[in-house]
């Protein structure tokens, strides 16, 4: 999966502007999928058509990633940004951006900014891209851009930007591959705009009206120094979500996660999310309401340029998923 895994956090996609990774998401599943779709809102719908009697089940993962839109250009050529999702200023400084059109540019920090002793704000953040003027500069109002890093593997870590949440896309993606057969009608979506308004998800399950859903996303741990105690570490298996901060996952879909990895085996963990949410917590929304869930990568260093996942883990979410799209 690693390849895989390379390609899609490597590819440009920041929240609204998902184009180029939808197309490369679509060359990986194509010859996978009984029929595909692409919704109004950009998400990719990759339709697994089962044996029968079993359920309409739709599979999230979304494709998009944090990123920075041009919001202002001076009369140096010095360009103020807006966050396209949860960016924080403290993984900014210094970082390097990636503009669709090709242009570089490194993230500066105002030398005369109110108080230095605090964490600084977005509004005192500014891209550089080499510009001597507005006019010479080759960035509009409104172009958006991703951090540029390089994946790479630490023996088990994986480490770049994006895993939230190509690394859920990887999983779906590995999950159609060995999926051999199903009862169920799978409709496997990798979802637009999710760091942003959760709206490709909500759209495309009002499209579907699935009998249940689950979401694939990271996770935060609580396994490093000195960090806020959570029952969730790297290493230790996918965690199958109990609740986060706009959702609890339903009974229903969490026992028959949990069963399916007992099955076979595969450790997991129990997550409760204190802060932050998935596209589960809009498909359950959806019509009279959709039994949903969440299966869960732990990642270290979640919405900052390099993210952290354990390939066990990801390893044992594609076990577990493919265990219980298997079965009734």
């Amino acid at each position: 999966m690693r390849e895989t895994i390379q390609r899609l956090t490597e590819t440009f996609g920041p929240s609204g502007f998902e184009e180029r990774i939808r197309a490369v998401i679509r060359d990986e599943v194509e010859d996978l999928a009984d029929e595909l779709q692409v919704t109004p809102l950009g998400s990719l719908v990759a339709i697994r058509r089962g044996s029968g009697g079993g359920q309409r089940i739709m599979m999230a993962a979304h494709m998009d990633e944090i990123g920075v839109m041009a919001s202002y250009i001076d009369e140096k050529g010095f360009i103020r940004l807006a966050p396209l999702g949860g960016v924080y200023s403290i993984t900014c400084i210094g970082s390097r951006v990636l503009f669709e059109n090709g242009t570089m540019g490194v993230i500066g920090l105002d030398e005369k900014r109110q108080d230095k002793k605090q964490i600084p704000s977005l509004s005192e953040l500014y891209i550089d891209v080499g510009a001597t003027s507005k006019e010479d500069c080759p960035v509009r109002v409104g172009d958006a851009a991703v951090f540029v890093r390089t994946f790479f593997a630490q023996g088990r870590r994986l480490v770049a930007k994006a895993m939230d949440n190509r690394i859920g896309c990887a999983v779906l993606i590995e999950t159609m591959r060995r999926l051999q057969k199903t009862p169920h009608e799978i409709h496997f979506v990798f979802t637009a705009q999710e760091e942003t308004n959760l709206s490709g998800a909500q759209t495309a399950a009002y499209g579907i009206d699935p009998d249940l859903a689950i979401a694939v996303d990271v996770t935060g741990t609580g396994d490093r120094p000195e960090s806020r105690p959570m029952a969730v570490q790297l290493g230790q298996g996918p965690a199958i979500k109990v609740q986060d901060a706009l959702m609890i996952a339903h009974p229903l879909v969490r026992e028959w996660l949990v069963a399916a990895a007992e099955r076979i085996n595969v450790p997991y963990q129990m997550e409760v999310m204190e802060g932050g949410t998935t596209d589960a917590a809009v498909t359950q929304l959806v019509r009279a309401g959709v039994p949903s869930g969440c299966l869960s990568i732990p990642c270290r260093y979640v919405h900052s340029p390099s993210e952290m996942v354990d390939e066990e883990d990801v390893e044992g979410a594609v076990r577990v998923l493919v265990e219980a799209l298997s079965t009734r």
